[in-house]
């Protein structure tokens, strides 16, 4: 994943709320509605909340007659989550060579 991708990403998982929106649909697909009834937001704010996650590719609508559910992306998901591990792997390797050197008599 290129860093132009990474950004809407973060900036969608950076407000509290929608990474609070993201778990719950981790564990299950919701209506905004159902996501109104376990946080202490409006409907309204949690279908804002939810545009961001669905314009980041975090989440997405699915019509179950007349209801719409969000259910989380995972294959977004975990291409993030690989961006990050090369990232942390990168820095380890970086972190090791610094030990080395700095252990080398």
């Amino acid at each position: 994943m290129s860093t132009p991708t990474l950004a809407p990403v973060f900036a969608a998982l950076a407000d509290d709320t929608r990474w609070q929106l993201l778990q719950e649909l981790g564990q299950a697909d919701l209506s905004a509605s159902a996501l109104a009834s376990r946080l202490p937001i409006s409907r309204q704010a949690i279908a804002k909340h939810l545009a961001v996650l669905a314009e980041a590719g975090l989440v997405e609508p699915v019509r179950v007659g007349r209801e719409v559910r969000y259910q989380a992306v995972g294959s977004r998901l975990t291409e993030t989550a690989r961006a990050l591990d090369a990232i942390g792997a990168t820095w380890e390797r970086r972190l090791d060579t610094i030990r080395r050197i700095a252990e080398a008599p």
